[in-house]
């Protein structure tokens, strides 16, 4: 059976850091790519960044760029999210999605066919 487990979610400062994971088990993580997406209340969930399937092409969005770092881990079954100087705007439930259609990957929600179950990140003085 494929899961998706993620861990590390916090209450953390504004500029502060955490690092958040995503373990798989059930399936190669090399056969499929790895997306983060969180949604805060009464948001839309939306994608954060994405990894491919061999770990070498990323997609960032524009509010992740610089401050957030996607890594694969295939020997620990474990997708990373590095997430630097967070914001309150960080704030929500960030969630891991595999999908194995894409040669590359994206960031589009309905594309991802596997979801964990959600951390919570909250970024507040």
């Amino acid at each position: 059976q494929l899961q998706l487990v993620e861990s590390g979610g916090d209450l953390v400062q504004p500029g502060g850091s955490l690092r958040l994971s995503c373990t798989t088990s059930g399936f190669p993580l090399v056969n499929y790519a790895i997306g983060w997406f969180r949604q805060a209340p009464g948001k839309e969930r939306e994608g954060v960044v994405c990894i491919d399937k061999r770990g070498r092409t990323t997609d960032y969005a524009d509010s992740a760029l610089g401050r957030f770092t996607i890594s694969k881990d295939a020997s620990k079954n474990t997708v990373y999210l590095q997430m630097n100087d967070l914001k309150p705007e960080d704030t929500a439930v960030y969630y891991c999605a595999a999908e194995s259609h894409s040669l590359y990957c994206n960031r589009v929600v309905k594309d991802y066919d596997y979801w964990g179950q959600g951390t919570q990140v909250t970024v507040s003085s």
